[in-house]
């Protein structure tokens, strides 16, 4: 998760696609303009290649602050973990 978001602070998209679950991922990736501010891991765990993250990213975006709260899955193959989807809280 905390390379990821370096990735997206860094703006790299390469990296990103590649960290994403083959059957998830989108056909490609526009990323915003966005200043990254900070992340924050709330909640993670693991069971055996399977594993969840939520976490909280903040961000600038035209001057206005903003948060991105997820909890996203992750599964672990051929030794790599892979970003599979997000979901809003409830």
């Amino acid at each position: 998760m905390r390379s990821r978001y370096s990735a997206y602070v860094l703006r790299l998209g390469d990296y990103l696609m590649a960290t994403w679950y083959p059957g998830t991922a989108p056909g490609e990736l526009e990323l915003a303009p966005l200043k990254w501010l900070g992340l924050e891991v709330r909640h993670s765990e693991q069971s055996g290649d399977a594993g969840v993250v939520e976490f909280v990213a903040r961000c600038r975006e035209h001057g206005r602050a903003q948060r991105m709260h997820e909890i996203s899955r992750f599964v672990r193959e051929g030794g790599r973990w892979y970003y599979i989807d997000g979901q809003l809280p409830e």
